[in-house]
């Protein structure tokens, strides 16, 4: 079982999320919904998850295959449903970046596998409806 402990670190809406080994995030609510703006919204923090998650995966498979990974980044552009409470993901677009000297084709394979397979974050945020599509570029 994992514990995570969350506490109230302001009079508004700041969380401090801390796991069992003492590491943190910081998270609230942007000002136009009352809070201060001090750290990544939940919403912002799963898709957060979904980048370190797929990262993950992507560099342990492309490490089994000897590839470089000089470079390695990614960037995530979500879209949430409008006007609904809750508003889950609808949509997510990845776009993974990868130095020239890594081969594209196994770069291209290893995020499949990630977001299609193994991805614990993609799977949940799947099951919730949401459409997750990527693209691989040298950079």
């Amino acid at each position: 079982m994992i514990t995570i402990n969350i506490e109230r670190f302001d009079n508004d809406y700041g969380f401090l999320a801390v796991d069992e080994s003492g590491k943190s995030i910081r998270m609230d609510a942007g000002k136009a919904f009352g809070g201060n703006n001090q750290g990544v919204s939940p919403m912002q923090a799963l898709l957060m998850a979904l980048g370190a998650c797929s990262g993950i995966d992507i560099v342990s498979i492309l490490k089994k295959q000897k590839q470089s990974l000089d470079i390695f980044k990614m960037t995530i552009n979500g879209e949430r449903e409008v006007d609904k409470e809750p508003a889950l993901w609808k949509k997510v677009d990845i776009i993974y970046q990868f130095s020239k000297s890594t081969d594209i084709e196994k770069a291209l394979k290893a995020c499949s596998l990630s977001i299609d397979k193994y991805c614990s974050v993609a799977a949940t945020l799947r099951a919730a409806g949401c459409i997750i599509e990527y693209r691989v570029e040298h950079l």
